[in-house]
């Protein structure tokens, strides 16, 4: 494992806007903080925290193939959303980039990508060992959330033998992620471990992902009528090109469903917050 870095505040904040997140309230600062992967790429991650000094319950969350970043230079409404909300119910948050540190930017429109879910794990990892050190950080194994292809992530540590160890995760929760592969190679969670999926998704279908719950020993909540992206805070339904499509166009659905958004947000927070 490669030795772990001292904390890098940076100059720069982050401050998000509450306008932005459906949400009450003054903007919070996000904090750059660099650390590295468990395969030695030195990452940049965005740490929330709620006010006071802690020690704080920890949440470690993975971006999807979208990476971040929007276009624009602003951080995506969905990590935003879910960060100023965790922060709300008392927690504080690691969003690991993946993607800068290693010159990417997204990897939605590539089916022959140059970092793989199986790669993100050892990001996952090293984030995890970085809160190890904190002081805000409250005793125990951080909770850990990916969406999409970082769902898909975090379902390959949630089978990782190590997660269950120090340097691991107390519960992993993967929104809308791609099953079907490591539905073939036997996957079983060794941490307590729930996916959410829209029922009606087209990019990355629920029933492997049902199936793969059932056999595996995790948790599985559908969502009736929700598409890929249905927790994010405003997202209008469209449709979109993407590889790994499920429909002959080469073509996928996404967008937020506002019902199976609340029913997420707070099934999420009842997860977290069980013993």
């Amino acid at each position: 494992m490669m030795p772990l870095l001292r904390t890098t505040l940076l100059a720069s904040t982050l401050l998000v806007g509450p306008a932005s997140l459906g949400l009450t309230g003054s903007a919070f600062a996000m904090e750059q903080v660099n650390f590295p992967s468990r395969d030695g790429t030195l990452l940049t991650g965005w740490l929330a925290k709620p006010a006071g000094a802690g020690p704080f319950p920890t949440v470690v969350a993975m971006h999807g193939c979208a990476g971040l970043w929007t276009r624009s230079g602003r951080m995506n409404a969905r990590e935003t959303d879910w960060s100023q909300r965790l922060n709300a119910a008392g927690y504080a948050v690691l969003l690991p980039d993946s993607f800068r540190p290693r010159g990417l930017s997204s990897l939605c429109n590539d089916r022959d990508r140059a970092l793989t879910p199986a790669g993100r794990t050892k990001d996952a990892f090293g984030a995890s060992d970085w809160l190890a050190q904190q002081p805000f950080v409250a005793a125990g194994r951080p909770s850990l959330i990916g969406w999409s292809n970082g769902g898909s992530t975090v379902l390959r540590v949630a089978g990782d033998a190590a997660a269950a160890g120090a340097g691991g995760f107390r519960k992993v929760i993967a929104f809308y992620p791609g099953c079907r592969v490591i539905l073939q190679r036997g996957w079983s969670a060794k941490v307590p471990t729930t996916i959410l999926q829209g029922l009606a998704d087209d990019w990355t279908p629920a029933a492997p992902c049902q199936e793969l719950a059932q056999r595996g020993g995790a948790q599985f909540a559908g969502f009736a009528g929700a598409y890929h992206d249905f927790d994010h805070p405003d997202l209008p339904l469209r449709e979109r090109n993407a590889a790994f499509s499920q429909r002959p166009d080469g073509k996928v659905t996404i967008g937020t469903n506002p019902e199976a958004r609340q029913q997420a947000i707070s099934a999420v927070m009842a997860i977290l917050a069980a013993p």
